[in-house]
């Protein structure tokens, strides 16, 4: 089983707001998702990414991949 960290989109229109969550390759990470890491909200001036960093480094010792966009979070935060 194939596991992926990515976002997944939730909030209204006009309203976008962001988890990050652990979902298997087969799922589409909507409904079925394996674990729920963290968020995003893009729309406050610095934007906001909160991540569990604990939990984010054991999804990536097993093997998880995790999406270009969520990468790019992870050298932010140092994480990766």
């Amino acid at each position: 089983m194939a596991t992926k960290i990515r976002l997944v989109r939730k909030g209204k229109r006009n309203r976008p707001f962001f988890r990050i969550v652990a979902v298997s390759d087969e799922k589409d990470g909507r409904g079925d998702v394996l674990e729920v890491l963290g968020y995003y909200d893009p729309l406050p001036d610095p934007a906001i990414f909160e991540v569990k960093e604990d939990r984010v480094k054991y999804w990536l010792s097993v093997g998880a991949k995790p999406s270009q966009t969520v990468e790019s979070f992870l050298k932010k935060k140092g994480i990766i």
